[in-house]
């Protein structure tokens, strides 16, 4: 009886969590991608911290704040910039897109081929298109909020130990608790830190071969590489996808393009498919592990069911946050004998802690100095 009251409660507990994840996701989801852009943030001060013994911690973060911000700002310039560009050529595109679509019924033996017109406003479509919009319109509404809750985050982060001391105010217990926060801290700072650095190589890798091979937009495409690589394992492969899409559709083909003439789309896109993929296997299967090591710790089963499961519970910023989310749930649920085991079955080796010691990241130093 009393085993199976515990199960009931466990039961009753887990609803209850998932419950308040997805009904407070407005507020939750904006409220942890300011944490974890914070993280970045905090990445980035230690890493010019590091470099310099010229720049103290303060500057660092000033720098980083100045950094990341005009990343975002010049991401949103872009996105618009590219948006403007696909409409002002909206006609070509949609020609291109009707051929292509001719094509597809021909080769299936079927005739009165639709348009693009016809397939984007019939009842499947608009809803399609609806969700599409609805989602990146308010991921755009929440960056003010964001970036206030990042500075708000900055503002409290000088008190936090003082608040820690009061809370816990037996030495051994706070220390436990503080070493408990720091892995955490450090392991998810490393990741972002990490992810930051190869979808940046990533994407100029990406966008200087989208120029040679003379795709048009290739600045808003490497844009969307660069984002989309934040998704664990998924992300990487919608962004080997999105380029040759968009190359395919392209109303011309260069002529410079080596054995493409301008009437095959379909071997440009295939080219263009072939070189973006070699730049996100190569880096994300050489140079990646390299960099992340096993500091995650979490089995590759997880981290796959893991984006599925907080795309439900939170949408887009689920899926971003995702990995760095279950890393920080394992480590909360290795502190307690009743909820190890779990976290045994999050974790890649079955010790479910992250790996702190590894020296060729900047999160490894202290970030509070």
């Amino acid at each position: 009886m009393e085993r199976s009251g515990k199960v009931g409660t466990w039961i009753i507990a887990t609803g209850v969590v998932i419950a308040l994840l997805y009904f407070g996701r407005d507020i939750l989801a904006t409220f942890a991608m300011a944490v974890f852009l914070f993280l970045i943030i905090e990445g980035f001060a230690t890493a010019f911290d590091n470099a310099s013994t010229a720049i103290n911690m303060r500057v660092a973060r000033l720098i980083s704040i100045l950094l990341v911000t005009g990343g975002f700002v010049a991401f949103i310039a872009l996105m618009a910039n590219g948006v403007g560009e696909f409409s002002r050529h909206a006609d070509d595109y949609e020609t291109k897109i009707n051929a292509l679509i001719s094509d597809a019924y021909r080769v299936v033996g079927m005739s009165d081929s639709p348009t693009l017109t016809e397939l984007m406003f019939n009842e499947r479509g608009e809803q399609f298109f609806a969700t599409i919009a609805n989602s990146v319109s308010g991921l755009s509404g929440d960056l003010v909020l964001i970036l206030i809750y990042v500075a708000f985050l900055f503002t409290a982060q000088a008190g936090w130990s003082q608040k820690l001391d009061k809370i816990f105010p037996v030495a051994e217990r706070r220390e436990q608790v503080r070493e408990i926060g720091d892995e955490a801290r450090i392991g998810i700072e490393r990741y972002l830190w990490v992810q930051t650095v190869i979808s940046a190589a990533i994407t100029l890798l990406s966008y200087a071969s989208l120029l040679a091979l003379g795709v048009q937009n290739a600045l808003f495409l490497s844009a969307l590489i660069f984002v989309l690589n934040y998704i664990p394992t998924v992300g990487s492969i919608a962004a080997a996808l999105v380029p040759p899409l968009f190359a395919l559709v392209q109303p011309s083909v260069p002529g410079w393009v080596p054995g493409v003439s301008p009437q095959d789309s379909y071997i440009y896109a295939a080219l263009v498919f072939a070189i973006v993929s070699f730049w996100q296997f190569s880096i994300g299967n050489f140079v990646q592990p390299r960099m992340m090591g096993d500091s995650l710790n979490l089995s590759a089963l997880i981290v796959l069911l893991a984006l599925a499961i907080w795309g439900v519970l939170w949408g887009i910023p689920g899926m971003f946050l995702s990995a760095p989310l279950t890393v920080l749930m394992m480590i909360l649920l290795a502190q307690s004998r009743e909820t190890r085991w779990m976290a045994i079955l999050l974790s890649a080796d079955g010790n479910p802690r992250v790996n702190t010691r590894q020296a060729n990241t900047p999160a490894t130093a202290e970030t509070n100095s």
